[in-house]
């Protein structure tokens, strides 16, 4: 059966999820899962190792084989090799599969973030993709910039705005870091969806208060990078979300681990299903640059886990001032 008309489970486990799910009022559908492309193009100082040209193409046609109908990129992922790459296994499947959405953000060029430079961020997206309209396009990682210089009028918000009225675009997200510079963009109103990474995972609840807000105002949720870049997937990590992890963080994630064991399941299927098990995120982005990632990580997301081992990890939860972010005051 080819991935055009392949079937898809209808539920996740024993969370009685569907795995098929809306994304706000979009009216997209995403799987529970999503391929993650950051590290499909080559980011050997991040992912500490290379990925070829071939591999890269070879795991998309892995994620368009399975059950996985959501393919997350950005423009500068590996200088636009991440949406090259998911192009050229589009293009060899014969096209866009039936209810695969292509999820991708717009990025800066340098210093260059104007209403100029994201309409080429996403011309250069349809271009790499082979998509002629993008289904939902984020604005990417804006905490680099100057609140005022993004929102500025003709600026990178006034132009995502209108590539959507334009239908360019079909809607427009919000993908950030730090949680209290991305309520100032959520407070225009004028996105769809919000993506957070980092910071709702088991050992960081900084997005709290924001994905409250965002889930108020009717915005679909993304949750990204729901093993801490690595802590909670490979024991030999000392860093979490890009830094070095507090004291605490390090001392949760080993007794987390513990806790596991006991329970016969290990750290990175509960850092997964913590995020899967959550009925306020639509889909949980999952980095994927080797082939046999994507069954090992459908595998994990479907593995039966005690309903009992939640609380106790829960009780391990590290002290909010050791998280990414402070919560609002």
């Amino acid at each position: 059966m080819s991935a055009h008309t392949r079937p898809v489970h209808a539920s996740l486990g024993r969370s009685g999820l569907p795995w098929m799910r809306e994304l706000g009022s979009t009216g997209l559908m995403l799987s529970a899962v999503t391929a993650g492309g950051s590290p499909l193009g080559s980011m050997p100082a991040l992912y500490g190792r290379e990925v070829g040209a071939d591999e890269g193409v070879a795991t998309v046609r892995a994620v368009l084989d399975s059950d996985i109908r959501t393919l997350d990129t950005s423009n500068g992922y590996s200088d636009g090799e991440s949406e090259r790459r998911i192009g050229a296994g589009l293009a060899q499947a014969g096209g866009l599969p039936d209810g695969v959405v292509v999820i991708t953000k717009v990025d800066p060029r340098d210093r260059d973030y104007s209403g100029d430079r994201v309409q080429a961020s996403v011309a250069e997206s349809r271009e790499r993709l082979g998509l002629d309209r993008l289904p939902l396009v984020h604005l990417h990682d804006p905490e680099n910039f100057t609140f005022e210089e993004i929102t500025t009028r003709g600026g990178a918000v006034d132009a995502l705005v209108k590539l959507k009225e334009s239908g360019q675009v079909g809607a427009i997200g919000l993908a950030g870091g730090r949680v209290q510079e991305m309520a100032r963009y959520l407070a225009l109103d004028v996105f769809d969806a919000l993506l957070v990474h980092n910071r709702w995972t088991l050992v960081d609840r900084s997005a709290g208060e924001l994905l409250a807000e965002a889930r108020d105002r009717g915005l679909g949720l993304i949750n990204a990078a729901v093993y801490g870049g690595g802590l909670l997937a490979d024991a030999s990590r000392t860093s979490y979300g890009y830094r070095q992890a507090a004291p605490e963080v390090l001392a949760a994630v080993d007794a987390m681990r513990a806790v596991c064991a006991r329970y016969g399941v290990d750290l990175t299927t509960a850092a997964l299903q913590h995020s899967l098990r959550d009925p306020r995120f639509t889909t949980t982005v999952v980095g994927m640059s080797r082939p046999e990632r994507v069954a090992q990580t459908l595998e994990a997301a479907r593995r039966p886990v005690d309903d009992a081992l939640w609380p106790e990890l829960e009780a391990l939860l590290p002290p909010a001032a050791s998280w990414l972010d402070v919560p609002f005051d």
